[in-house]
């Protein structure tokens, strides 16, 4: 049941807020925070964990890792549905962080035996959690408000300041202490997350309520109870799939076509050809991201493992852990260089030559293609034990860092620009299911540079970097295309800027 009192506040009181930021933005960011610490630390260790204390060889962890990051953000397409037809985004957020927080529990409990079981919870959680939390920072926003896009860039800042703390701690923790508190330490900071919902939740006025206030509290009742049970019955379906990767291609597969006829069949439906265009439009940029998360994904798989064993641990005067790098520089450049980035943006558009949306994707995958070529470059700095330079590494993490910032704090922006209000769910859950074929490409891409069993350090080395050569090359001419053809994709994008 809704509580009358969290619907004090009109949307049009939020929406009319004074300043850059609404209040309930700040909450919210501090919600997804402490979510992405418990998604960006998962992620981290999962490759490092299945070769370490589960004996996987490198390509079968990319294949698997691939698989799981699919499930994680194939469910957010899922999710996205139900809460925008059944269960409102709280009460998805609410359900979605709960079983988060059980399956972390589960590794902490026993992380090589539990491992699948928690990891198939964890799955299931995200896609209920994480898709809500963007919407609902959507709809602070009145549809031709300027502001949100800094609203936006401020939620990315969040995401990334739980990436920074989860990437380093978690994979600190389990490497030089106990898998076991890796595991915990995630748990924890979920039910903190969660509890910062609950206890902020009242500032949302109707934002996020359930759509089906209209029915009959029993027959609404039933539809929610359908949906929990139906998720949780899921759960076997998923641990087969993730065990055996195989499987998880025919459901992507599956997935990825009756979301494509769900896509269409919504546009249709619209019959406004203006807003059609705007949705084709949006999925351009689906695809774009698609690809865009193939290559630069490599960052918890094949980098993950490059970063295990093929670089040293000196990164300017200090020493650290490379793993502890791959899994948060990419959150601290976002946090030192976003709001330059911002300041950058803001500049030229005050002298009117701030490139449109399309560019600064172009721009991003050429960014992307040269922090690519940097990783290649490795190779020439590497010693004759395999060993390279974690500088080397850590610079071309900045590069991919400074490409991101052209395509990620605008992409979610940009998504519910073009979409209509009532398919801000689904147009978010085919953000990131196109996400999760990233996911699935970058484990499958992963996989082809790993496939020598029991390689020398040196052999590794080549295969990786030649492998990372072709990624910038394919992210170069992924720029080029959108460059060309901006002009073209904002006809389609209409009034939308």
């Amino acid at each position: 049941m809704e509580i009358a009192t969290e619907k004090t506040i009109s949307l049009e009181e939020i929406q009319n807020f004074e300043g850059k930021y609404p209040k309930q933005l700040w909450y919210l960011s501090l919600v997804e925070m402490w979510e992405r610490f418990c998604f960006y630390g998962m992620r981290g260790v999962l490759a490092f964990f299945m070769v370490d204390q589960l004996h996987l060889t490198d390509q079968k962890s990319n294949l698997q890792y691939g698989a799981i990051q699919a499930f994680v953000y194939a469910f957010t397409f899922i999710g996205g549905i139900f809460a925008d037809k059944i269960l409102g985004f709280r009460k998805s957020l609410f359900w979605g962080g709960s079983l988060m927080i059980i399956g972390n529990l589960i590794l902490a409990f026993s992380p090589q035996d539990l491992f699948y079981v928690g990891i198939t919870l964890s799955i299931i959680g995200t896609g209920f959690f994480k898709p809500n939390i963007s919407s609902m920072v959507g709809e602070l926003y009145h549809e031709k408000d300027n502001r949100r896009d800094a609203g936006y860039g401020l939620f990315y800042a969040g995401i990334n300041v739980g990436g920074l703390l989860g990437g380093a701690l978690c994979i600190y923790l389990g490497k030089y202490y106990s898998w076991h508190y890796c595991f915990l330490s995630a748990a924890l900071v979920m039910a903190f997350g969660l509890g910062t919902f609950i206890f902020t939740k009242k500032h949302l006025g109707p934002i996020g309520i359930s759509p089906l206030l209209h029915l009959e509290k029993t027959k609404q009742k039933t539809y929610e109870f359908a949906v929990y049970i139906g998720s949780l019955l899921c759960i076997p379906l998923i641990f087969i799939m993730v065990r055996n990767t195989s499987f998880t291609d025919y459901f992507m597969y599956t997935l990825g076509v009756i979301a494509m006829i769900y896509f269409i069949y919504e546009t249709v439906k619209i019959k406004d050809k203006k807003a059609q265009y705007k949705l084709l439009a949006a999925f351009v940029f689906i695809f774009c991201y698609f690809i865009f998360m193939a290559i630069s994904e490599q960052s918890g798989g094949s980098l993950s493992l490059f970063a295990k064993d093929n670089l040293d641990h000196k990164i300017l005067f200090f020493n650290i852990d490379p793993n502890v790098v791959n899994n948060s520089v990419n959150s601290f450049f976002v946090i030192v260089f976003s709001p330059i980035i911002g300041i950058l943006w803001l500049g030229l558009y005050k002298r009117k030559i701030e490139p449109n949306t399309v560019v600064k994707f172009g721009l991003g995958f050429i960014l992307l293609a040269a922090s690519f070529y940097a990783f290649y470059a490795t190779r020439f700095f590497a010693n004759v034990q395999g060993i390279s330079s974690l500088n080397v590494f850590t610079f071309a993490y900045l590069l991919l860092t400074l490409g991101e910032l052209c395509i990620g704090p605008i992409g979610m922006s940009i998504i519910t620009k073009l979409s209509p209000k009532r398919m801000f769910g689904m147009m978010m859950g085919l953000w990131f299911l196109f996400s999760a074929f990233g996911q699935l490409a970058a484990g499958k891409l992963g996989a082809e540079m790993s496939s020598i069993d029991n390689a020398s350090l040196p052999t590794k080395l080549i295969a990786y970097t030649e492998g990372y050569k072709a990624l910038a090359l394919y992210s170069l001419i992924a720029g080029l295309a959108l460059i060309i053809f901006s002009q073209l994709i904002k006809k389609l994008m209409q009034e939308v800027r």
